[in-house]
């Protein structure tokens, strides 16, 4: 392998990642980009476990707030990333990556049930494990599944892909002047109530140990840089002891 900082990592891309330009739905163009920016990485012997939200097509908090059943809501969300999941793995196929769709919510004639065991399998044998229907139970996200499945695979970072360059002290699409972290706690993270995960999924990786990176995957190269160690978007690490 490859002089890369990780050898095991889950990658979290948002399900509005997809629509490129779109409004709706999942665009081909940024399908192949991400494959391109993962298959480099891949083909250097670094094991990579995905998690794709379903944004893009429903979003069962959405939802809930127009009248529906927040648990059949999040259930139909959870139907979504799976749909997104499949398109990636083809995707990736296509590209001759190896790849496994693992559900949490059982669905034998179109990809595997999740198991731990067999997950860390497919990555130990190569393969990409593509995690699809979140946790398999409503009021939890796909951030929280992410971090939930980065600790279970034995992950050595969590990294989340966003429109973003990193975490800033505020939303820097309306505020020009906002900062920038190059590091910053889970701590600071919380008592700030930055929106980088929720509240569920930060705590999870706090408890568990589980460092974080965040950075824009829309850049050329950015994800291999990652992997390297190089500093790109921003890393979230425990409060110093």
């Amino acid at each position: 392998m490859a002089d890369y900082k990780y050898g095991r990592v889950l990658l979290k891309l948002s399900g509005e990642a997809l629509m490129g330009s779109q409004e709706f739905g999942i665009d081909a163009a940024v399908l192949q980009h991400l494959a391109d920016e993962i298959k480099p990485v891949w083909q250097d012997g670094v094991e990579i476990a995905v998690v794709v939200g379903g944004g893009n097509i429903f979003r069962g908090i959405q939802g809930a707030a127009a009248g529906m059943d927040r648990a059949q809501g999040d259930n139909m969300g959870m139907l979504a990333t799976v749909i997104n999941c499949l398109a990636l793995q083809d995707c990736f196929e296509r590209n001759g990556m190896d790849s496994r769709v693992m559900s949490a919510i059982e669905m034998h004639q179109v990809c595997e049930t999740y198991i731990r065991r067999r997950a860390i399998r497919h990555l130990e044998k190569g393969r990409i494990a593509i995690f699809a229907a979140g946790t398999g139970n409503p009021y939890f996200t796909t951030d929280t599944a992410a971090a939930l499945r980065a600790c279970e695979i034995g992950a050595e970072i969590l990294m989340k892909a966003t429109k973003v360059d990193g975490i800033y002290d505020a939303d820097p699409m309306k505020h020009p002047e906002a900062k920038k972290f190059d590091t910053i706690t889970y701590h600071e993270v919380l008592e700030r109530e930055l929106k980088v995960m929720d509240a569920t999924a930060t705590a999870l990786c706090h408890d568990n140990h589980m460092p974080m990176m965040v950075f824009d995957m829309g850049q050329d190269g950015v994800f291999q840089k990652a992997i390297h160690g190089e500093p790109v978007g921003t890393t979230v690490v425990e409060e110093e002891r």
